[in-house]
């Protein structure tokens, strides 16, 4: 494998990234040294990045087999985690495997082997079942979110998964939570722990307020609309507990004219991502969603997290509330309570916010379009750029966020120029390919 780029500094230039914090320099030491590591650390604090970085260190360029296995709980988390590895630049291939998508992408992603996979339980033991991979160089196993992999509903499968390593000689579990009881099967001895959950191992106390804002109704749902325009158009999640109040809940926002995405676990694979596509170039603001996304989404700094329903775990509150306030950014959590709701124990002390009559939010003015073209079609994205600068005549600033998929690509574009984009650039070649271009 030529080109292997195992400098610190060069993938932390490729990342952006001017040095490490305190933790993820700890962690990356006590990982190098030791075989047991039981990583505690809020969310948004780096975690991926510091069990990487020791990670490809110790990988050997010149194995064709899998030599690290991350068990991740969730899909959206699995894709980050390949993401920031493809970010790193190191020439190490990842791949993300997972539920929700066809078997036969997985095969045809695998018959390359990465050095690394990432991916669920279900899907991850069922790859092991077929023999897509052998683990007899797999001398690396990381759990990350482990309080949630090792639930009940997933024991069976971490079980078969876990024995079927013989080879593991280093085991990393990583948590935004205080640790549960932590399985025998999971072999874990001696653990070291690195523990920045207590503020005073922190380089800072997290900036988060929490308020709560009290509902006439106990439906909640005008004082929901009243938050949103209060907080004037910001980056907000809106948390609920099931999907049919979600689907409530958007359809009143749809009545008001509040522009939002949904997102939660009965949802398409796909259209999950192109909701966290359009949160994160601008073309929607606000997201309402389940638990699902209060772990490991790739989306930009959050500054506000609304509770219009509060879950009935305190990990989950923690983890709802580890969207905003990220690495020493200040937060807001606001949870709406009906005045003759009983107080939860979760916001003891919180103060009461008192409301602004503001205007509904306007409309982002960005719009999200559909390419159909990839990595696959050898197409970049400085090619996207060039399509859209050259030929669709767009000035620098009208070219929001691209996007790049495997087999498909997306760009926001100011909404007035849409339709204009796509009548000029649908069925144009980009990279000797044909490619469609709709609104998305």
């Amino acid at each position: 494998m030529a080109n292997i780029i195992k400098e610190q500094q060069h993938i932390l230039d490729k990342l952006s990234i001017e040095k490490l914090n305190s933790m993820q320099e700890e962690a990356a030491t006590a990982i190098s040294s030791n075989n047991n590591i039981i990583l505690l650390s809020p969310t948004g604090t780096g975690k991926t990045l510091a069990f990487l970085l020791p990670i490809i260190k110790e990988l050997d360029a010149d194995c064709v087999e899998v030599q690290a296995l991350i068990l991740v709980p969730s899909r959206e988390l699995a894709i980050q985690i390949e993401q920031v590895i493809r970010e790193m630049g190191t020439g190490f291939k990842a791949n993300a495997v997972y539920g929700g998508r066809p078997f036969s992408k997985d095969k045809i992603e695998l018959n390359h082997l990465p050095a690394i996979l990432i991916g669920t339980p279900g899907r991850i033991a069922d790859h092991l079942r077929r023999g897509s991979f052998l683990t007899e160089n797999i001398t690396t196993l990381v759990l990350d979110e482990f309080d949630k992999s090792l639930e009940v509903g997933f024991e069976a499968e971490m079980k078969e998964i876990i024995s079927a390593l013989p080879k593991v000689t280093k085991r990393i579990l990583t948590s935004a939570t205080q640790a549960p009881r932590i399985p025998k099967f999971v072999g874990l001895n001696n653990p070291v722990y690195i523990n920045y959950l207590l503020k005073e191992d922190r380089e800072e106390a997290p900036l988060l307020k929490i308020k709560t804002i009290i509902s006439p109704t106990k439906d909640k749902l005008e004082t929901l609309v009243k938050v949103l325009c209060h907080i004037e158009n910001e980056p907000a999640i809106v948390f609920c507990n099931f999907r049919d109040t979600i689907e409530m809940v958007s359809d009143f926002l749809t009545e008001n004219k509040i522009s939002h995405g949904c997102f939660y676990g009965g949802m398409e694979q796909k259209d999950r991502e192109r909701t966290l596509i359009k949160f994160r170039n601008g073309t929607h603001q606000v997201i309402v969603a389940t638990d699902l996304a209060a772990r490991g989404l790739d989306i930009p700094e959050i500054k506000y997290i609304i509770h219009y329903q509060l879950p009935l775990k305190l990990d989950e509150f923690t983890h709802r509330n580890g969207r905003t306030a990220r690495m020493n950014e200040k937060g807001t959590t606001y949870v709406i309570q009906w005045e003759h709701e009983k107080k939860s124990e979760f916001t003891a002390g919180a103060e009461i916010e008192i409301l602004q009559n503001k205007p509904t939010p306007k409309t982002s003015k960005w719009e999200t379009l559909f390419i159909s073209g990839g990595r696959k079609d050898k197409i970049s994205k400085g090619d996207i750029a060039g399509l859209f600068l050259k030929q669709g005549k767009l000035h620098k600033d009208q070219l929001g966020t691209i996007e790049l998929k495997n087999d498909c690509a997306f760009v926001s574009v100011p909404a007035f120029k849409a339709n204009e984009m796509i009548k000029i650039l649908n069925n144009t070649k980009l990279k000797n390919k044909k490619v469609r271009i709709i609104s998305l």
